[in-house]
């Protein structure tokens, strides 16, 4: 059961910062975030955080193999 969880928790720290990113730059409206500084550096900060969690997830699953 664990070992899908790092995966789906890494693509969807993936997806949420990749939206929060595009709001705080202005390039997705239609929240309080859009146009937010605040909100383009949080969005990085998680989008950063699931590629490397995805990505080292997904390279331990290679070496068990």
């Amino acid at each position: 059961m664990t070992r899908w969880l790092p995966p789906v928790l890494g693509a969807l720290l993936l997806i949420i910062g990749a939206v929060w990113t595009l709001q705080g730059a202005n390039l997705l409206g239609g929240s309080f975030m859009s146009g937010s500084r605040m909100w383009l550096v949080i969005g990085l900060v998680v989008l950063i955080a699931g590629v490397a969690l995805l990505s080292r997830s997904l390279r331990g699953r290679r070496t068990r193999r």
